[in-house]
């Protein structure tokens, strides 16, 4: 059975996931917890790094 060496676009920092929502450990009004979403600074919240940053990143 063949490898798959195709390499991937997805982002090395955040693993294809781009956003996350972090408790601020306050609450609002009704009840529930206050959040915050961030984004990956990596490669800015889409989840895959462009094919130029992913060359560089293999030393070419």
């Amino acid at each position: 059975m063949p490898e798959n060496t195709a390499r991937t676009r997805r982002c090395s920092d955040c693993d294809g996931f781009p956003t996350v929502a972090i408790t601020t450990g306050q609450r609002t009004l009704d009840g529930s917890r206050k959040t915050a979403s961030v984004t990956c600074r990596e490669c800015n919240g889409t989840g895959v790094l462009p094919v130029r940053h992913l060359a560089s990143s293999l030393g070419r």
